[in-house]
């Protein structure tokens, strides 16, 4: 009770503009996961290292005189070599999914150190007119508007951009790839070609997330990315189970559920940030996280339960 009485509200609402713009940018990362563990159905774990990976090419090349905007665009493409290296790994050597992304992201641990030279890099906001930057959230209310905007609008135009994407022909090959490789290649489409497609795209928009990231905390790290693909999962968990029912049947019912993922980094970032405002050992983060991800993984199948137990009784 003396905890609970000495907690401060008005702290919890101080510190929500910064877990809502971290659900913002790491929920960029959590599209990349979209696009393999949903529309492909591949369990990649290379997640944890091209989140570094972009985090790492675009510090570096802002500490060289590279504009921060135009390090994002690298980012991307670096996130997509790596995405390119483990579907190689899988489609042209038959190493199984899980094992190939295991594989790139060891290997994208001592690439990231090369990249930076050691084991985490800074980049001040004070030196570089960075995109996104946590010291813009406590500047002033100009500057926390800007985040905001900047975060809102990079979030908007990649959901504009995926949905245009994945409504054309390739980006339709992509999802029947995923949903049945025999029937997409009874079709004729070549489902190797896009599982490495579809798997560089989600790297390059993690290393899109890692940029931003790393430019939002000020620095790079090669250990930034551990624990990524749980962040990613709990996203889209998260948000298939609050926003499914308001997506599913509607007109634009992809953008929906694209959206639903940046709802619910967003939400997940909130939950964790209320965990320690409830000043719950933060040592113990990482155990909460999967907590709160294991309770939302499990509703859809105890909802589903449930049901069928009043159908039977009914």
């Amino acid at each position: 009770m003396a905890i609970l009485m000495a907690l401060d509200p008005a702290a919890l609402l101080r510190s929500m503009p910064g877990a809502f713009a971290q659900g913002l940018v790491w929920g960029i990362m959590a599209l990349g996961v979209y696009i393999t563990y949903r529309l492909l159905d591949f369990a990649d774990l290379t997640v944890d290292g091209s989140l570094a990976t972009g985090g790492a090419v675009a510090v570096m090349l802002i500490r060289l005189g590279m504009n921060p905007w135009l390090a994002l665009i690298f980012a991307f493409i670096a996130g997509m070599a790596a995405g390119f290296i483990t579907g190689i790994l899988h489609t042209a050597f038959g190493i199984p999914g899980i094992l190939a992304g295991i594989l790139t992201q060891i290997s994208l641990y001592s690439i990231n150190l090369n990249i930076m030279g050691r084991s985490n890099q800074a980049v001040s906001v004070d030196k570089y007119n960075l995109v996104v930057s946590l010291r813009y959230l406590s500047d002033s209310a100009s500057t926390e508007i800007r985040i905001f905007a900047t975060t809102v609008l990079f979030c908007a135009v990649i959901i504009a951009v995926l949905y245009w994407y994945f409504g054309t022909e390739q980006g339709h090959a992509i999802r029947a790839t995923g949903c049945n490789q025999q029937m997409a290649r009874a079709q004729g489409i070549n489902t190797n070609f896009h599982t490495v497609l579809a798997l560089m795209l989600s790297n390059g928009l993690v290393g899109l997330s890692g940029a931003l990231y790393a430019q939002y905390q000020g620095a790079a790290d090669v250990n930034m990315g551990r624990g990524a693909i749980v962040i990613g999962l709990a996203a889209v968990i998260i948000g298939e189970v609050v926003f499914g029912k308001l997506c599913a049947g509607k007109h634009f019912a992809f953008a929906y559920t694209l959206l639903s993922v940046i709802a619910g980094a967003i939400i997940y970032y909130i939950v964790m940030n209320i965990v320690l405002w409830l000043k719950l050992p933060s040592d113990d983060l990482k155990l909460f996280s999967a907590i709160v991800v294991a309770i939302f993984l499990a509703l859809p199948y105890l909802k589903a339960k449930y049901r069928g137990k009043e159908k039977q009784n009914g």
